[in-house]
């Protein structure tokens, strides 16, 4: 679809769901009903100690210190009997949390949406709760590039590493061409309305952008940097401490 096709489709369908590009506010949703199982604890590994607090702590502060973000949406599972064991009330009163989650990460974001109420034309920042390094200087990237764009968009590193395609035995069967190649991360930045109807069309997804794509649109891609890794393994919480720390 060609860049003027892609806004073409856009503006139809801000048509249909009543959409305003003039009239938005941003809001940050943070899926949070999972659990983690390859850290290998007990604790669902948005709650493991970090830097002082649970994990999910951090990115919450972050999303929560940017001046123009209106609501951080924390979508928890209907289970979950450990957020209000923490103190939240440093959030400025933007912290909402939905008892919402779903089976899966795109299920828990749909819920999420559907609970938030947005309006469809609001701009919604959806990020990892497993990605605390992230700063309001990403946010503001990321809102700064993306805040009149036709479909909206992604934070995304450059592949930098060789890659190797194996086979079932580990043996290398190719050395991939990394060129144009990137690594997504989030916030993830798309309007609501537009999102839901992705999500709702296409719920095997891994990511927020997958969805947008699968109805043959293009996100952009900001360029961020390696600090706002995903914390994934026990070692990747080390270097996430440490980080977190040394920004004191």
């Amino acid at each position: 679809m060609s860049a003027k096709n892609q806004q073409d489709f856009l503006l139809g369908r801000c048509a249909v769901l009543n959409y305003n590009p003039h009239m938005t506010l941003f809001h940050a949703l943070v899926p949070a009903a999972g659990f983690g199982a390859r850290m290998g604890h007990e604790l669902p590994k948005q709650y493991l100690p970090l830097a002082g607090g649970p994990m999910i702590y951090h990115p919450l502060r972050t999303l929560c210190a940017c001046e123009q973000i209106e609501t951080v949406f924390v979508v928890l599972s209907p289970d979950d009997t450990l957020f209000h064991g923490y103190v939240w009330s440093d959030f400025s009163g933007k912290l909402q949390p939905l008892y919402c989650g779903g089976e899966t990460r795109a299920d828990t974001v749909l819920n999420g949406l559907i609970a938030s109420e947005l309006e469809p034309d609001d701009w919604v920042l959806v990020h990892d709760a497993a990605r605390p390094c992230l700063t309001v200087d990403h946010l503001q990237k990321l809102i700064d590039e993306l805040r009149d764009d036709a479909v909206g968009g992604i934070l995304a590193v450059r592949v930098a590493d060789t890659l190797k395609r194996g086979d079932a035995e580990q043996r290398v069967l190719c050395t991939e061409d990394r060129a144009n190649l990137w690594q997504a991360q989030t916030p993830q930045m798309f309007r609501a309305g537009l999102l839901t109807l992705a999500l709702q069309r296409c719920k095997t997804v891994t990511d927020e952008a997958s969805a947008i794509e699968a109805l043959g649109l293009y996100p952009k891609l900001v360029e961020g940097d390696a600090t706002n890794f995903k914390v994934t393994y026990p070692q990747d919480l080390l270097m996430a401490e440490l980080l977190l720390r040394e920004r004191v």
